[in-house]
């Protein structure tokens, strides 16, 4: 059985509190700023040299009769995602209890792979739309092309469980309004942004703070609900505006505030349209990356930016598995992994139990 209830408790703590009563050789959680998460910096007897990507373990879990499973985030020492890695970039050291230093493993004998994460792992997006009178008038058919080649280059072209999004739209009222609920379906998604219409909204005004706060309460809710179903989970919330607040219901304070206090496995995504927006204030708000546009015709263009780093940020994540040689009564063993990427490398260490270890492997 792999001892996955304790890691996932361990983890969910350390994404709540932010530092609390990890193990003294473990590194503070710090998603997305350098943190090795539940991992710690390699041993000096590999001299692998300086880091220059973080490999930031999010869990972990062993399966009999000897695969290790590791699932973790790149990102390089800024704090931006990695994506695209293979499973012959990886090397793999194991330490058992009669050795000195660590010891090469075969990737290849050791059937390493990058396998699907569905199981452990969810990537959900929040597309949020201004649809108030300023967009219906003038850009709405610009936004719903730029939309729709955002859902295009975000989701995945086969469906799969760990990638996500849904679609809301706000304009002056107190609401945050639903067009389409969380899917892997590209075709489900489209068909929502077409069938946006000139008369959907009632409220000629701005409500982009509300929308802000709304927004980030419902990914607050989905990581929570991935919490207790045992899967670990990241968001991003990818907002879209032409002007500034004018519905006053909310202060610029409570929505950064809402930003700054959220879970840091949400990402923050901000879109600008036009000479009416606040760039400082869409700036501190999508604080991961935003983007401007001068005029309707170049949105499609600011989407796809920001659909690119959408992707990267959720195909950053990898679940990274191999068959040990470690056999039962090895006891708890040492691993480090390193991943290289052109000239840049990076690793981080954690440990096993080979309990129950026999021959063969999946």
């Amino acid at each position: 059985m792999k001892p996955y209830a304790k890691l996932f408790t361990a983890f969910c703590s350390f994404v709540l509190l932010f530092s609390c009563g990890n193990a003294d050789d473990d590194v503070n959680f710090d998603f997305g700023q350098g943190g090795l998460g539940l991992g710690k910096p390699v041993d000096d007897c590999l001299a692998l040299g300086e880091d220059q990507l973080i490999l930031s373990i999010q869990d972990q879990f062993t399966t009999p009769p000897g695969k290790v499973s590791i699932l973790f985030k790149v990102s390089d020492t800024n704090g931006s995602p990695v994506s695209g890695l293979t499973a012959d970039q990886f090397t793999i050291f194991e330490q058992g209890r009669n050795d000195d230093c660590f010891n090469t493993i075969s990737t290849s004998e050791s059937l390493a792979r990058i396998s699907p994460n569905s199981q452990v792992f969810n990537n959900n997006t929040l597309l949020v739309l201004d649809l108030s009178n300023s967009v219906l008038s003038s850009s709405l058919e610009e936004l719903k092309t730029a939309s729709i080649s955002f859902i295009d280059k975000v989701i995945p072209a086969a469906e799969t469980d760990s990638f996500k999004m849904a679609i809301y739209w706000f304009d002056g009222e107190d609401e945050l309004h639903l067009l389409n609920p969380l899917t892997s379906s590209k075709t489900e998604l489209t068909n929502a942004i077409e069938g946006i219409g000139p008369d959907i909204s009632n409220d000629p005004s701005t409500d982009l703070y509300g929308a802000v706060i709304k927004s980030t309460d419902i990914a607050e809710g989905l990581l929570r609900e991935n919490s207790n179903n045992k899967i670990i989970g990241a968001a991003s919330i990818v907002v879209f505006t032409d002007g500034t607040d004018q519905a006053s219901r909310f202060t610029e304070r409570d929505a950064l505030n809402k930003v700054n206090g959220a879970n840091p496995n949400i990402s923050f995504f901000t879109i600008g349209l036009g000479s009416e927006i606040d760039t400082q204030i869409l700036a501190d708000i999508g604080k991961t990356f935003s983007v401007f546009a001068g005029n309707a015709a170049e949105l499609e263009t600011t989407f796809n930016d920001i659909s690119f780093r959408v992707a990267e940020q959720a195909n950053s994540f990898y679940l990274f598995e191999y068959c040990t040689p470690k056999r039962d009564g090895s006891g708890e063993n040492n691993l480090a992994i390193q991943v290289k990427d052109g000239s840049q490398q990076g690793a981080v260490q954690t440990k096993f139990s080979a309990n129950g270890f026999t021959g063969g492997c999946e």
